[in-house]
Protein backbone atom coordinates (compact mmCIF):
# COMPACT_ATOMS: atom_id res chain seq x y z
CA UNK A 1 0.00 0.00 0.00
CA UNK A 2 1.37 3.39 -0.96
CA UNK A 3 1.50 6.26 1.47
CA UNK A 4 0.41 9.85 1.00
CA UNK A 5 4.04 11.14 0.73
CA UNK A 6 4.69 8.56 -1.99
CA UNK A 7 1.67 9.68 -3.95
CA UNK A 8 2.68 13.32 -3.47
CA UNK A 9 6.17 12.55 -4.76
CA UNK A 10 4.67 10.93 -7.87
CA UNK A 11 2.46 13.99 -8.36
CA UNK A 12 5.43 16.34 -8.04
CA UNK A 13 7.41 14.24 -10.50
CA UNK A 14 4.59 14.27 -13.02
CA UNK A 15 4.27 18.04 -12.68
CA UNK A 16 7.97 18.54 -13.37
CA UNK A 17 7.88 16.06 -16.25
CA UNK A 18 4.92 17.86 -17.82
CA UNK A 19 6.64 21.22 -17.43
CA UNK A 20 9.79 19.90 -19.07
CA UNK A 21 7.85 18.57 -22.03
CA UNK A 22 5.87 21.82 -22.32
CA UNK A 23 8.94 24.04 -22.21
CA UNK A 24 10.66 21.80 -24.75
CA UNK A 25 7.74 22.14 -27.13
CA UNK A 26 7.68 25.92 -26.62
CA UNK A 27 11.38 26.13 -27.46
CA UNK A 28 11.06 23.89 -30.51
CA UNK A 29 8.13 25.86 -31.86
CA UNK A 30 9.92 29.15 -31.27
CA UNK A 31 13.01 27.96 -33.12
CA UNK A 32 10.87 26.77 -36.01
CA UNK A 33 9.10 30.13 -36.14
CA UNK A 34 12.42 32.00 -36.05
CA UNK A 35 13.71 29.83 -38.89
CA UNK A 36 10.67 30.77 -40.97
CA UNK A 37 10.76 34.50 -40.16
CA UNK A 38 14.18 35.58 -38.85
CA UNK A 39 13.15 39.24 -38.77
CA UNK A 40 10.61 38.47 -36.02
CA UNK A 41 13.16 36.73 -33.77
CA UNK A 42 13.01 39.36 -31.02
CA UNK A 43 9.24 39.23 -30.65
CA UNK A 44 9.19 35.44 -30.82
CA UNK A 45 11.86 35.13 -28.13
CA UNK A 46 9.96 37.48 -25.84
CA UNK A 47 6.75 35.50 -26.20
CA UNK A 48 8.66 32.24 -25.74
CA UNK A 49 10.23 33.40 -22.48
CA UNK A 50 6.89 34.60 -21.11
CA UNK A 51 5.19 31.31 -22.03
CA UNK A 52 8.02 29.26 -20.52
CA UNK A 53 7.81 31.29 -17.30
CA UNK A 54 4.07 30.66 -17.06
CA UNK A 55 4.57 26.92 -17.54
CA UNK A 56 7.34 26.92 -14.95
CA UNK A 57 5.14 28.80 -12.49
CA UNK A 58 2.31 26.32 -12.93
CA UNK A 59 4.72 23.42 -12.38
CA UNK A 60 6.11 25.01 -9.24
CA UNK A 61 2.59 25.52 -7.93
CA UNK A 62 1.79 21.85 -8.59
CA UNK A 63 4.94 20.73 -6.76
CA UNK A 64 4.12 22.92 -3.76
CA UNK A 65 0.57 21.60 -3.62
CA UNK A 66 1.87 18.01 -3.82
CA UNK A 67 4.30 18.64 -0.96
CA UNK A 68 1.60 20.31 1.13
CA UNK A 69 -0.62 17.27 0.65
CA UNK A 70 2.23 15.06 1.84
CA UNK A 71 2.74 17.13 4.99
Amino acid sequence: MTTIPGIAAIGAGLAVLGAGIGIGRIGASALEAIARQPEAAGKIQTVMIIAAALVEGAALFAVVVSLLVAG
